[in-house]
């Protein structure tokens, strides 16, 4: 057992604070912006909530964070209350952030200084992941802090990999988003493509699905897509910050995207039929106008 805090209880902090309580056995202490969201998590699960991050940090051995961006990741690290100011040394912050990679580094910068440690540990599969605790954790840092860090985040994930320094975990999550915007455009325009062709869908579907071009968006996506529900996780805002971060970080490297700049263009037509909230599989609406 371990004494943890988590920063952050949204979609994702949420559920997997609570594993870290119910499933690792940990002593926890948590901080939200709103209050009531900390109580009610109190409330489920035990532990305690703090007022601020600095206070939540205090006597901790593992500080995990899951919050919005760059901007507010500084906020509750380097902030007036924030956490590193009230880490003791030796103690390891895990960013679970989809954030930049710059910002991973200049973290982990301001850490050592400190004394402390840092891990950018980005995570993949979405709520029901979180909440299931599921989660693909990809970290950068250096090799004993993730050594510590492992069994801890091990409570709420199925796949934990150090992929490299400060930054590598950010970089593999911006692979990971690459990935995931060219295969559900490619499966929106392939159910668009055989409704206009008169095939039953779902027959053609549970057939390609046996084959090479069967993927994870089709096998848990196809039919809320072709059924035009879109309130299955990942919302389309979330996914068109991310591709920002990539396409920032594709111009500082030199890669070309040209397939994610697209869909973030056909993200921003969601966004602009009402979709903000709707979640990523809705490129097939752009198509069905």
């Amino acid at each position: 057992m371990a004494r943890v805090a988590f920063i952050g209880l949204g979609v994702m902090g949420f559920p997997m604070a609570g594993h870290l309580a119910a499933k690792g056995g940990h002593a926890v202490t948590v901080y939200n912006r709103t209050l009531a969201k900390a109580q009610g998590w109190v409330a489920k699960f035990g532990g305690t909530s703090a007022p601020t991050p600095r206070e939540a940090a205090s006597g901790a051995e593992f500080v995990m964070a899951c919050v919005g961006n760059d901007d507010d990741l500084r906020a509750v690290t380097t902030g007036s209350d924030g956490a590193f100011h009230g880490m003791a040394k030796g103690a390891i912050f895990v960013d679970h952030t989809t954030a930049s990679a710059a910002i991973a580094r200049e973290l982990a910068t301001e850490a050592e200084s400190r004394g402390l440690h840092f891990i950018d540990a980005p995570v993949s599969g979405g709520q029901a992941g979180a909440e299931n605790g599921v989660l693909t954790v990809m970290c950068g840092g250096d090799e004993a802090s993730y050594a510590r860090a492992e069994a801890v985040i091990a409570a709420y994930s199925r796949m934990c990999r150090r992929l490299g320094p400060a930054g590598s975990g950010q970089l593999t999550k911006m692979v990971n988003q690459i990935c995931i915007a060219g295969l559900v455009e490619g499966l929106a325009e392939a159910i668009h493509f055989a409704r206009k062709a008169g095939l039953d869908v779902t027959a053609v579907i549970d057939t390609i699905s046996k084959g090479a071009a069967q993927s994870w968006q089709m096998e848990n996506r196809s039919g809320t897509m072709a059924a035009g529900e879109f309130d299955f996780g990942f919302a389309v805002e979330w996914m068109r910050k991310d591709l920002a971060i990539c396409l920032d970080e594709a111009r500082r490297n030199g890669a070309s995207l040209p397939v994610t700049a697209l869909v973030d263009e056909f993200y921003a037509e969601v966004i602009g039929m009402g979709g903000r909230r709707w979640d990523t599989s809705s490129l097939i609406a752009r198509l069905d106008r």
